[in-house]
């Protein structure tokens, strides 16, 4: 316990209240309670120093520390707010408006000087969507995608444009964390056949495609999500298709890309198929996590390379969750799954806790890397609206549940830097707590009348895949075993057992007529070695050098192979 109270406000029909965090949550006495219950949004600063809330009427900004009113502005209709990184600009937003005889409305995205309290520059800003100017975290820089170009300001100097970056069609862009040079991930929609592309530029050197620091085209993209790790030196991008042509997902289709800014580029090979759910970097930038797959999904921890460092097998998951040092990682199944969490060390791979929090809507780490909020909010579901805050050994240290006839819209942690908080030695022993630990309800499966009085017989649809590390280990040199290596080891182990007993139970004679059934029928004679272990390998090996012949000739066709496929 640092001394720190981590402040945790809770916007909903009974208003807008500030909570303090663990131990104690308990409401807290400096902030008072806004009771309206009109309260449209809140935003802390990102040192959690400052806080800032919409009500209706006016939006205000306080110091948390001590609730003291700093600036109040008159802005009944605004819906967003933002502080840049160093707290000097409030950013708000309202929707737009044109007037009745259909001449342009008046500018509805404010600037403000939290310092001063006044208005550096008003936009007109239609779409709601990516409202907010992004600033690098000095505020050397700020941006806004203008009608598909991007205009940068200087030093929040917002009277004069400092730099245009102008492509064909700019749809969207992401600024890079941490210190100068900030660098820019562009994404450009394909049109006509053409391809679409992400490009990776360091401001302000924004002269053309030579220019660019990398590069990366792909077809099948009708939108991308675009993730710098936070050391600055790549992006994951997410490109997704709204729908998939061969009919086998109503998520339309997804690839996983990786971009360095040194030029690198590769497709993530994701060995299952079906949608991409999540994907999450780890705060230490050379490791992130995939979620994906047809239910039941896998998930799958890469390095830099894009080689799986570790495989969680598969379950009812869709989300993954790295904590604020990136020492442990939350895989969990929200939305339509039961909500069920996996917590796991990640420097052992090893599982702490599996808590379920089921109807959860919110899932965030707190900043002091051991305390979890799971949230049930509306308009998402309307009944059963609250918050836990557990810590990650699986405890509920605190259960808070409105009134039946009342919603929880928002909840959230006030932010910290990083390093305020010291890292911990991982627990695995789940912490003490007064609050009983949720036993969920076994659900039962269905079964039809004519089976409900006869023994039950277990029947998964499915078996989970085991997790497995996929790190050549040192000492040994053999590389892990493929999944379906895995899966013909074991049918081969069972095929033995199921054969030792057919011997036991039936003269010779009756053995070796099965057999000879059992034998494939489009056998060809092959040359083994007598060790069947070795024999699959051997298969194995010139299955892979058919398939390097194949991309060589490719390449000689002149084809652009993938770095991996290299």
């Amino acid at each position: 316990n640092t001394g720190l109270f981590i402040s945790f406000p809770v916007r909903g029909s009974e208003g807008l209240y500030m909570v303090n965090g663990p131990p104690s949550f308990t409401e807290s006495t400096t902030f008072q309670r806004d009771s309206g219950k009109n309260c449209k949004a809140v935003a802390f600063s990102r040192d959690g120093s400052l806080f800032a809330w919409c009500n209706g009427e006016k939006v205000n900004i306080v110091n948390v520390t001590n609730a003291e009113l700093l600036r109040s502005f008159d802005l009944p209709k605004a819906v967003c707010l933002e502080f840049s990184p160093k707290n000097n600009v409030l950013a708000t937003w309202q929707a737009y408006t044109t007037a009745k005889d259909g001449t342009a409305g008046v500018p509805n995205l404010q600037l403000y000087d939290v310092k001063t309290g006044k208005c550096l520059k008003s936009f007109i800003q239609k779409k709601m969507q990516n409202w907010c100017p992004c600033w690098a975290d000095d505020e050397s820089i700020c941006a806004r995608n203008v009608n598909n170009e991007v205009h940068f300001f200087e030093n929040n100097n917002f009277s004069t444009i400092a730099n245009k970056l102008h492509l064909q069609k700019v749809s969207d862009f992401v600024l890079s964390p941490g210190a100068q040079p900030t660098k820019v991930a562009v994404y450009v929609p394909g049109s006509k056949g053409a391809p679409s592309f992400v490009r990776l530029y360091q401001y302000p050197n924004f002269g053309g495609p030579q220019s660019a620091l990398a590069n990366k085209s792909f077809f099948k993209a009708d939108k991308v999500t675009m993730l710098w790790n936070k050391k600055a030196t790549a992006v994951l991008v997410i490109a997704s298709t709204e729908v998939d042509k061969s009919g086998a997902s109503y998520y339309g289709e997804q690839t996983l890309h990786y971009i360095a800014t040194n030029g690198e580029s590769a497709v993530v090979q994701l060995p299952k198929n079906g949608p991409i759910y999540d994907v999450v970097w780890n705060p230490n930038s050379v490791e992130f996590c995939a979620v994906y797959g047809f239910m039941p999904a896998k998930a799958t921890v890469f390095n830099l390379k894009c080689d799986p460092v570790f495989d969680f097998g598969t379950g009812p998951r869709n989300a993954a969750y790295y904590s604020p040092p990136g020492h442990i990682l939350v895989l969990a199944g929200f939305g339509n799954l039961r909500g069920q969490m996996e917590v796991w060390d990640v420097k052992n791979y090893k599982l702490i806790s599996k808590p379920v929090a089921s109807d959860s809507t919110y899932f965030a780490w707190c900043p002091d890397g051991e305390h979890i909020v799971t949230a049930t909010c509306a308009p998402r579901l309307r009944v059963g609206n609250g918050y836990k805050i557990w810590h990650y050994t699986g405890s509920v240290l605190h259960n808070y549940e409105v009134p039946s006839n009342e919603e929880i819209w928002q909840v959230s942690w006030q932010p910290f830097l990083d390093g305020v908080f010291p890292v911990k030695a991982v627990k695995y022993q789940a912490v003490p707590s007064e609050l009983p630990s949720p036993e969920p309800k076994p659900a039962q499966a269905y079964r039809p009348p004519a089976l409900r009085n006869k023994p039950v017989t277990s029947s998964k649809l499915h078996e989970d895949e085991p997790p497995q590390n996929m790190k050549p280990q040192s000492g040994s040199s053999e590389k892990p075993l493929s999944k379906t290596a895995l899966k013909n080891q074991r049918k081969h182990e069972a095929k033995k057992a199921a054969k030792q007993e057919a011997k036991a139970d039936t003269n010779q004679e009756s053995t070796q007529s099965s057999a000879s059934q059992n034998a494939p029928r489009n056998a060809v004679p092959a040359v083994t070695s007598g060790d069947p272990e070795v024999d699959k390998k051997i298969k194995n090996l010139k299955k892979k050098l058919k398939a390097i012949e194949q991309l060589k000739e490719q390449a000689a066709a002149g084809k652009q192979l993938e770095k991996n496929q290299v």
